[in-house]
């Protein structure tokens, strides 16, 4: 009997660590929730709030198909709102369920499956309590490009739906948010056909857009933003425009998120590189600056399968010259 006993405990051990509590991280590979589930949390983001993190993103739930009358690579499932995910130390992630729905009922709603929701962030306003999310928001054929805004009382929703808006009038693509330490929020955005990305300061309730902007590397066509703060500096990773295809990612660098950035270059190193390792960068999460312990998210993208897209997290290392995000299929962190 003791000889069975252990042998059962053994077996219990091997598939507690098989089934996601090994503390390494494995880049492009099925990732499951605490239920054993796919986690489903496409061009997400995190939100750090009390001691927990939130993933928010895309829910897939249905088949890829081509957009009907569109002539570029324009593949897609219907739009199933936005995820929440949480969990305590970035590995093991709780399912909070669908925290934004889509509305079923009306065909013209831009939350209605029919349309996109792409690349939600969430952040927490000190000021009136609320937690607010931006998304992209579009049309089957993507030529709506505006942004959606969305508040609750809770980060696990639900979300209340408010508007869609283009910002002064321009188009809204591809985002990110970033509060600043000063509670100042920022919309970051691709735009005029994605020729140029916008940095928007937001009004102090963060629903509305200010006055205050900076338009940045006009002409460069760079999309995909990822933002991040040391040390007084802002750090910045897009990808080009290629579709759902990765291309070689660039970062650039400035003293004021409003000043001027300075362009630095390609910071993937090793395996596929010059693809970023088959990603496209979605968030850098700030898990310990004291330490300089940052992650950079990128989305694997499979187009003729997206609910089947992977995700890509790898950690940001400095020097004195820069940042570099080397490939590492497994890895470890201590929070």
């Amino acid at each position: 009997m003791k000889g069975t006993s252990f042998f059962l405990l053994s077996l219990i051990l091997i598939v507690f660590y098989s089934c996601g509590s090994s503390k390494t991280i494995r880049s492009g590979e099925i990732w499951t929730d605490t239920d054993q589930n796919t986690i489903n949390a496409h061009g997400g983001g995190i939100l750090y709030h009390n001691g927990t993190y939130y993933w928010y993103g895309e829910y897939k739930n249905d088949s890829t198909y081509h957009a009907p009358g569109v002539e570029w690579d324009c593949y897609r499932t219907e739009a199933g709102g936005v995820a929440c995910y949480s969990s305590k130390n970035l590995q093991s992630w709780k399912f909070e369920g669908i925290v934004l729905k889509p509305d079923m009922t009306d065909p013209t709603s831009d939350i209605h499956p029919s349309m996109v929701i792409e690349r939600p962030k969430v952040i927490y306003n000190d000021k009136t309590k609320k937690f607010v999310m931006w998304m992209h928001i579009d049309n089957y054929n993507y030529s709506k490009a505006a942004a959606g805004v969305a508040i609750s009382d809770s980060p696990t929703g639900n979300f209340q739906y408010l508007h869609s808006l283009r910002p002064g009038g321009e188009e809204s693509r591809d985002m990110t948010l970033f509060k600043d330490e000063d509670g100042k929020a920022y919309h970051i955005y691709s735009t005029k056909g994605n020729s140029t990305l916008f940095f928007h300061l937001l009004s102090d309730d963060y629903l509305t857009h200010t006055g205050i902007y900076r338009a940045a590397f006009s002409g460069k066509y760079r999309e995909a933003p990822a933002i991040f703060k040391r040390q007084n500096k802002y750090y910045l990773i897009t990808s080009g425009c290629s579709g759902w295809d990765p291309n070689e990612a660039e970062y650039a660098i400035a003293d004021s998120i409003l000043g001027e950035w300075k362009t630095m270059g390609n910071p993937c190193i090793g395996e596929n590189a010059n693809k970023s390792f088959g990603g496209q960068s979605t968030f850098a999460i700030s898990v310990d600056p004291k330490k300089d312990k940052y992650i950079i998210m990128f989305d694997r993208w499979n187009k003729l399968d997206l609910i089947d897209s992977r995700y890509i997290w790898l950690p940001i290392n400095f020097h004195p010259e820069g940042i570099s995000i080397e490939w590492k299929p497994e890895w470890s962190f201590k929070k």
